[in-house]
């Protein structure tokens, strides 16, 4: 089954923009998902399966980091294509 998730990692640091930039190439190196990011979100599409094991291999490091940080995560049983809009 197709999904979509949409995914928003807040660092509470001062240093908030490398770990989000971290987080999105790690996202991308999956090659078996859809990655999309804009200035507020990034979005993940592919199968159910290989959506949620690149979300959980991607947050790992992130949350592993004594950085404190909040992930909010939408996941839809909807196919929805991602749209790059960011830098």
């Amino acid at each position: 089954m197709i999904v979509s998730l949409d995914v928003s990692l807040y660092p509470l640091s001062a240093d908030y923009e490398a770990p989000i930039i971290a987080f999105i190439e790690r996202l991308n190196t999956f090659e078996t998902v859809k990655v999309g990011t804009n200035n507020l979100s990034t979005q993940v599409r592919g199968e159910y399966a290989d959506v949620m094991a690149a979300i959980t291999a991607a947050m790992e490091p992130t949350l592993a980091d004594p950085t404190k940080c909040s992930f909010v995560i939408k996941l839809l049983n909807v196919d929805v294509e991602p749209a790059n809009t960011w830098r």
